[in-house]
């Protein structure tokens, strides 16, 4: 009889473990959609006009494809109005909106970003930081806040061409200081390595593809991904300006 009491107990503890591990994994945010899996395929097409000297609108769309780029996860647009504050200092307010569509718990999400950019030019070499703020809105979440650092350096080439092509590299870490939206390891939640090749086909157009590894932090342990993405810029020029 004692042994069957003791028999009991036991099944009973595990089953309560169980529940217990269920509920848990039933609290838990979902993970960010917005992390790429497997091979990413990774577009934006950015449009700059200058509005005085010292300002330009900035207005950008983005399409990211995953799952050996088979999947649109994910496309956005963003647009705010870039100040020059020193020829060394940039600060853009940005409003982003987000879209979702293979995403059954998130379809959406609304973004305020603060970009500020510190560059300076020496000789061939162009050091740069971007830091940007996020206040993230998405759809059915708890907003909030992350901090995203992005140390890098772009080298002209010494090529003999009219307009020469420059080498980009960058590492962009992501912290979230307090409540995360989504299901992380962690308060640094992402690291993105990105190196390219800027090519300036006219003095209003240019394209830049690159390779990227996009780092996440999951709650079970980090995962690492491909990307090969092409950014395509275009610059209208205001010849009364």
């Amino acid at each position: 009889m004692p042994n069957n009491i003791g028999r009991v107990i036991v099944l009973a503890a595990l089953f309560c473990c169980v529940m217990t591990g269920q509920a848990r994994a039933q609290q838990q945010p979902p993970e960010d959609p917005e992390d790429s899996k497997k091979l990413g395929l990774w577009l934006d097409q950015g449009i700059s006009t200058g509005l005085t000297p010292s300002k330009s609108l900035e207005i950008e769309f983005y399409e990211r494809y995953d799952e050996v780029i088979s999947n649109l996860f994910e496309y956005f647009v963003q647009g705010g109005v870039a100040f020059r504050v020193r020829p060394w200092l940039t600060v853009t307010p940005i409003y982003r909106y987000q879209r979702f569509p293979a995403n059954p718990t998130v379809a959406y999400e609304n973004r305020l970003l603060l970009n500020v950019t510190v560059s300076y030019s020496r000789g061939a070499w162009r050091p740069n930081l971007r830091t940007i703020v996020e206040g993230r809105f998405p759809d059915n979440r708890i907003a909030s806040a992350r901090f995203r650092f992005r140390p890098g350096v772009d080298y002209t080439l010494p090529l003999r061409m009219k307009r020469r092509p420059a080498l980009v590299v960058s590492n962009e870490f992501f912290v979230v200081p307090g409540t995360n939206s989504f299901a992380a390891g962690g308060a640094f939640t992402q690291n993105r390595f990105q190196v390219g090749v800027r090519l300036p086909i006219s003095d209003w157009f240019s394209v830049r593809p690159y390779y990227l590894l996009q780092s996440v932090n999951l709650p079970t342990g980090w995962e690492t991904n491909e990307v090969i993405g092409i950014s395509v810029a275009v610059k209208i020029l205001n010849k009364n300006k």
